[in-house]
């Protein structure tokens, strides 16, 4: 069964006459006879009758008009559809995402995106940071989220906000820092993350602003699971702020008082991509989503 087909089937029922039906649609009246005796054939059933003045729909005819009507309109709904793609940006967009998709506020871009550009092919990839930045310095990702310093001159990075940090232990520890001294935070047991990601670095920096070269009691590479350690009692971690003091309030941890740290979010992407139309759409949505439209906040590092 062809769109065609259909169409001529509701011209022949609207005109009542296969001449007008014809003329109409600028076929031959043998053209139109063939189209519908083809169409006959293929659903089994007459769907006209011949009169003197003309055709009438049979039952079957009346009972099929309205859906070959309704295929007729889907069909012109998509060819307008896909006029209106024309022109839309459209290109591969390879994004690599780490922490959690609440701190990127992953949802609602991603959502502007699909919505906005329905031609982009979007392929978002969890990572822990480094190997975020390892992949888009290598073009391997066309952007990224990173957490910390980004260290290379071929990735441009966009501030998106600096994420508040503290120190957490065990609720039990609270009488171990000894009155308070920070320096007792070298001498328990802490809770080491994977070399691979950005707290690996930002907790060895931190160990080094301390002066404190603690023992790893373990090792992991998720942040979920750093925060259920410390709850469980296995040992000290650097967890955000938000999460830290909200566990603290319902008494599963305890933040140790008078160490701070910011560390700063970023969103990366290929230097010398700049200018890519891909590139830059990408950028001005996730602007709106973060309200990066503050100079001192929006720039490349």
């Amino acid at each position: 069964m062809e769109i065609y087909q259909l169409r001529t089937f509701v011209t022949v029922a609207q005109q009542g006459h296969l001449t007008q039906a014809a003329e109409q649609l600028h076929l031959s009246q043998p053209a139109v006879t063939a189209q519908i005796k083809a169409l006959e054939e293929e659903v089994g059933l007459p769907l006209f009758e011949r009169t003197a003045g003309g055709v009438t729909l049979t039952l079957a005819g009346q009972e099929l008009l309205p859906r070959a009507q309704s295929i007729l309109a889907s069909a012109r709904q998509l060819v307008d559809h896909a006029r209106g793609l024309k022109g839309q940006p459209a290109g591969l967009a390879r994004i690599g995402t780490s922490l959690s998709p609440d701190w990127l506020r992953v949802g609602p871009w991603v959502a502007r995106l699909t919505q906005r550009y329905p031609l982009l092919d979007l392929r978002l990839s969890q990572g822990v940071t480094i190997d975020v930045l390892n992949k888009v310095r290598k073009h391997e990702f066309e952007a990224g989220f990173f957490l910390g310093k980004n260290p290379y001159a071929n990735v441009n990075s966009i501030l998106l906000c600096r994420l508040p940090f503290v120190l957490a232990m065990p609720c039990a520890w609270r009488e171990r820092l000894d009155g308070g001294q920070i320096r007792e935070l070298g001498k328990l047991p802490w809770i080491g993350l994977s070399q691979f990601s950005s707290f690996h670095r930002l907790t060895s920096e931190l160990w080094r602003e301390l002066s404190i070269a603690p023992r790893k009691v373990a090792e992991c590479d998720h942040l979920d699971t750093l925060v259920s350690l410390v709850t469980a009692g296995v040992g000290v971690g650097l967890l955000r702020e938000e999460i830290a003091l909200g566990l603290e309030a319902e008494g599963a941890l305890y933040v140790v008082p008078g160490v701070r740290k910011r560390y700063d979010l970023q969103f990366i992407y290929p230097a010398d991509r700049e200018s890519d139309p891909v590139i830059r759409l990408l950028l001005d949505t996730l602007n709106e989503v973060w309200q990066l439209h503050d100079p001192e906040v929006l720039g490349h590092r």
